[in-house]
């Protein structure tokens, strides 16, 4: 890999990155929300290592450097070239890339020009969902119905709380679709990052009594607990009849699982 190559890969990485994370909220598909400030000084550190390489690069900084002797002629061997050779007396350049090095051109351009899309469907099919935290202790429900909650707290109230205070209660949850193959089911989902995308993990809820929409259809569901197993200990499923469902955009940072917005009415 040339020189000009090398500080072309060096500015679009940076470009990339600043493109990602400052100028668009691309990023949250890959990393936290708290990583943007990382992101960003990195963007900003390559493009100054950009620019530094291409201002070195010049014709007049290259011949500034160019070895003398003591008469101010370029240093030349006993054959009258001038000398370019290391120890061994081999013209190898030792300051080339590896020609793997061309393959960093990808992620590069794909951050300008076409980013890859956020984990969905396909990642969380392929996994387990995660165990839920213990709680000892849980506090009264609120009498709104429907009642908004996260994946993860309806999961909790249903196989850990022994008040069985989500028995009968409408509740209301958001996440994507995630078919279950072989089923008339489909799992609502979320997938949470602790850091990045490489850690991501994913709370599921299986939806009885509608059809699934196409897979990462991001949707509200109202419904109530679907019986199966003995409600408040973990044999019971984290599982939902539902009765209305909804299409609704994507959250800018889908990587949470947050509580659904209730519509003003």
């Amino acid at each position: 890999m040339r020189r000009p190559l090398q500080v072309a890969l060096l500015v679009l990485s940076g470009l990339g990155l600043l493109h990602a994370s400052l100028f668009t909220d691309l990023f949250l598909r890959y990393v936290k929300e708290g990583m943007r400030p990382l992101l960003i000084a990195s963007g900003v550190v390559l493009l100054v290592l950009g620019v530094a390489e291409a201002w070195a690069s010049r014709p007049d900084a290259r011949t500034a450097h160019t070895s003398h002797d003591g008469h101010g002629h370029a240093a030349h061997d006993d054959h009258g070239d001038t000398a370019r050779h290391d120890g061994h007396g081999h013209g190898h350049d030792h300051g080339s890339v590896p020609r793997v090095a061309w393959l960093l051109l990808l992620p590069a351009l794909s951050l300008l020009f076409y980013a890859p899309p956020a984990l969905g469907a396909y990642t969380a099919s392929r996994e387990a969902p995660r165990a839920v935290d213990r709680q000892s202790h849980f506090d009264p429900l609120p009498a709104t119905s429907p009642l908004p909650m996260t994946l993860t707290d309806f999961t909790r109230r249903v196989q850990q709380d022994r008040e069985r205070a989500i028995r009968g209660r409408t509740v209301l949850l958001t996440g994507f679709v995630t078919p279950d193959k072989g089923r008339d089911t489909w799992y609502l989902t979320r997938i949470i990052l602790s850091c990045c995308a490489a850690d991501a993990q994913s709370v599921k809820v299986r939806i009885h009594g509608t059809p699934a929409l196409p897979a990462d259809t991001w949707v509200s569901v109202t419904g109530t607990w679907h019986p199966g197993g003995t409600l408040g200990t973990t044999s019971a499923q984290a599982a939902m009849d539902a009765r209305e469902i909804k299409k609704i955009p994507r959250p800018i940072n889908g990587y949470t699982d947050d509580l659904p917005l209730v519509p003003s009415r």
